[in-house]
């Protein structure tokens, strides 16, 4: 059973998100919030596995409630669910540590499948927001191997690379000739030496770097 806790400062949208969840035999809506301090007494309080997370709310918003949940409770996985999908926001989620980040607009049943694809602790960013996190990173002048890539080595670069591109651990393995859980325990490190949470963070940071 996964825990879920909706941070959401519309009503209405509170009620049709915890609609769809609950119909999920695997999810289980543990608390409901309705802005960013709300949502960190509810995580500390209800442990939850992922955390819907609004972006827009009054108080403290989701962007800050998204940095303070995982420090407080790093094994939290935050999913952003918003209507806006302004650069400062993407960027903004991604670097608090969030693991996702999809707009209202998203269909229900992909709601539900991306719930359960952070959980399992992946990543996952709509179609658009893919698009706009590569056009952004495109247009910064590469900058070489600084930033601490310099500290990995030659495999861990390697894999860096191919996560950038948006390939499985899966996909990985048959690219490397390796076995998948060498590209996890490889992909762990490199996230350990780059001080990142997760792969959403490692893709930025190779953009960033000219390593993509």
């Amino acid at each position: 059973m996964t825990r879920v806790l909706i941070v959401e400062d519309d009503p209405l949208m509170r009620a049709g998100l915890r609609g769809i969840l609950d119909r999920e035999e695997d999810l289980e809506v543990v608390a409901e919030a309705e802005d960013g301090r709300e949502a960190l007494e509810h995580a500390r309080r209800t442990l939850p596995a992922v955390v819907l997370m609004d972006i827009r709310m009054p108080g403290v918003d989701g962007i800050a409630a998204t940095r303070e949940v995982l420090a407080a409770l790093p094994d939290t996985r935050v999913l952003i669910l918003t209507t806006f999908e302004q650069d400062d926001y993407i960027f903004g989620a991604l670097r608090a540590g969030a693991s996702g980040f999809l707009l209202k607009r998203t269909r229900p049943e992909d709601l539900v499948a991306a719930v359960r694809t952070v959980a399992a602790g992946d990543y996952l960013l709509s179609p658009s927001v893919t698009s706009r996190v590569i056009a952004r990173m495109a247009q910064r002048p590469a900058i070489g191997a600084e930033g601490g890539a310099e500290r990995l080595t030659a495999r861990e670069l390697e894999v860096l690379k191919l996560v950038a591109r948006g390939l499985s651990n899966a996909e990985i393995a048959a690219e490397l000739v390796i076995e998948e859980s060498t590209v996890k325990t490889h992909t762990k490190r490199l996230v350990g030496k780059l001080g990142l949470r997760d792969r959403v963070q490692v893709v930025i940071y190779a953009y960033e770097h000219g390593l993509a």
